[in-house]
């Protein structure tokens, strides 16, 4: 069987602000708008599909895997951004990374609270 994630929606107050916010961070493109949806999609073809909403927003958690040369560069974006990011998903370490598994990887909050992270290995697979 052979199962894939396609697409998942993101709850946004402004779905434009927010798709620019994630594409310009990530060094994506906003996809033109597909019914309600604008969509952003990611190098796997996954598409994450930010819907408008006047309701209050449950945060969701959204990891992006990243190389090592693509970290640096969004990380760099982040900083010149003046956003402030931490360590981990809880936000108890402002202004560090992590060094999990041997990679690197950092959390940020979209403008919708959502949190957003980037990390260069995926979590179990080992080197510290």
């Amino acid at each position: 069987m052979t199962v894939e994630l396609n697409h998942t929606i993101v709850a946004a107050h402004d779905k434009e602000r927010s798709a620019r916010f994630l594409a310009d961070l990530l060094g994506l493109e906003v996809a033109p708008p597909f019914g309600p949806f604008t969509p952003v999609q990611v190098a796997n073809g996954v598409t994450l599909d930010y819907m408008e909403t006047t309701e209050e927003i449950d945060q969701q958690h959204y990891a992006f895997l990243v190389s090592e040369d693509d970290f640096d560069a969004i990380f760099a974006r982040i900083r010149t951004a003046g956003l402030p990011y931490w360590a981990d998903p809880h936000h108890r370490h402002p202004g560090e990374i992590n060094h999990n598994d041997g990679g690197r990887g950092a959390y940020f909050d979209d403008p919708d609270g959502h949190n957003m992270e980037i990390l260069t290995r995926p979590y179990g697979s080992g080197g510290g």
